[in-house]
């Protein structure tokens, strides 16, 4: 039964619950828990292994859109192809996120995420091979690793920091936006340094290695004292498979779901394709790729203001509609006038897509009855979200082929900017899902 209560949310308390624990209904096994009050006493490691890993979950997707042409041209690809770049690491998102908290019970979240980054290593440096097909190889092997990321960290952080949520969020995602635009920002500069588009994109397996080797010593520490073939959690409650049929016939459910997989289709073709439209329009490549980095930066505006506000305000209908509309003026503006307003249309699309996906995770939280719905809510949002994000650099690139042309890719952008707007009216109602207490 859906509930009207209105529960005011300090910042605090908000960035707490935005943390997402994809573990909600697993217990460590002793030997893990012991483990882990260990780690927790002596925190400076575990706090320099979020910061790595952070860093490193957009940057190796977010550096490969300004070297784009010279990869399409390296291979001969034409724009749909060179799209599953992007298009490829998005599907494995999808489809490797409700793999991650049944890998975390098995081995341990600690574990989970020296594997990721040791998969996101060598997706990185497979991605520069010399054949075609390990370029897409290397993606999907991306994809995976950040999958795993995505779905894990905020959990940990929430887990072995719980008096400091805020401030943890707010270094997580400060992080993850800061290696998004460093990435961008030093593609070309690094291409030039290091002699071709592959130098630029493997360099980025480095920091993915080094963040490889700070897990090391927390994943080997944290399943310290189990037996071999012993899982590191058990299940703490019962799982409820009619919960799981619910959330999948609710259609605020899928309101919320498929309002996070627009506004990621949007960021994505911006990713995926943003530097190619300043650059086909006139504009040097390494200026394309400052104002890409740029559009990144400032998302940090929105994604800190938007859930801030939302959890001040009985429903979000109106900052939904605002963000799809700041989302809209910027992409318009790409039509308009591309080279002469890129960095306010930059600014546009960053605040707005900065806003949006706060305000996506956010609502996972405020149309959540309890935290377990939460945490179902929020892997039935990203498999989906991630894999409705993958169809549009792919759509967008065949249109741009077909019609020689960036105008009706574009028009296509603004129709799914129109529809998150709708989603966004009903996401955004004062209404919960599942039991609340």
């Amino acid at each position: 039964m859906p509930s009207h209560r209105t529960e005011g949310r300090t910042a605090h308390e908000l960035a707490e619950a935005e943390l997402i624990d994809a573990e909600e209904d697993l217990a460590p096994a002793p030997p893990v828990a012991a483990a882990r009050a260990r780690l927790r006493a002596h925190p400076l490691l575990l706090l320099l292994g979020i910061v790595l890993a952070s860093l490193n979950m957009r940057a190796a997707l977010a550096g490969v859109s300004p070297v784009l042409g010279d990869i399409s041209d390296d291979f001969g690809m034409t724009s749909t192809t060179s799209s599953l770049v992007t298009t490829i690491p998005l599907v494995f998102m999808g489809l490797a996120s409700p793999v991650a908290p049944r890998l975390a019970r098995r081995w341990g979240t600690e574990t989970v995420l020296f594997g990721a980054l040791v998969l996101l290593a060598g997706g990185i440096a497979l991605r520069v091979a010399p054949p075609v097909v390990t370029l897409f190889a290397g993606c999907a092997v991306v994809g995976t690793g950040i999958a795993l990321l995505n779905v894990l960290m905020p959990g940990l952080i929430k887990r072995d920091f719980p008096e400091k949520a805020a401030g943890m969020t707010a270094l997580y995602s400060t992080a993850m936006i800061l290696g998004a635009t460093v990435s961008a920002a030093a593609a070309v500069p690094l291409e030039h340094a290091l002699g071709g588009w592959r130098g630029s994109l493997v360099s980025w397996a480095l920091l993915a290695a080094l963040a490889a080797l700070v897990w090391l010593p927390q994943a080997v520490l944290a399943r310290r004292g189990t037996h071999h073939g012993e899982s590191a959690a058990v299940a703490a409650h019962r799982t409820d498979d009619t919960a799981e049929a619910r959330l999948t016939r609710s259609g605020l459910a899928w309101q919320v779901t498929l309002f996070m997989g627009s506004q990621s289709l949007v960021a994505y073709v911006t990713i995926a394709w943003m530097p190619t439209i300043f650059t086909d329009n006139g504009m040097s490549r390494a200026t394309a790729g400052l104002v890409f980095a740029f559009s990144t930066l400032v998302q940090m505006a929105g994604s800190f203001v938007v859930p801030t506000l939302a959890g001040r305000m009985r429903g979000q209908r109106l900052l939904a509609a605002g963000v799809a509309v700041l989302m809209a003026a910027g992409i318009a503006g790409l039509l308009v006038a591309p080279v002469a307003g890129a960095w306010v249309w930059a600014a546009l699309l960053g605040v707005g897509q900065g806003g949006a996906l706060g305000l996506a995770l956010t609502m996972m939280v405020l149309r959540s009855g309890d935290a377990h719905t939460a945490a179902r809510l929020s892997g039935m949002a990203q498999t989906w979200g991630y894999l409705l994000a993958a169809a549009g650099p792919l759509a967008l690139g065949a249109v741009h082929q077909a019609t020689d042309g960036w105008t009706a890719p574009i028009v296509l952008l603004l129709c799914v900017c129109a529809g998150l707007v709708l989603l966004g009216l009903g996401a955004g109602r004062d209404r919960k899902i599942g039991p609340t207490p």
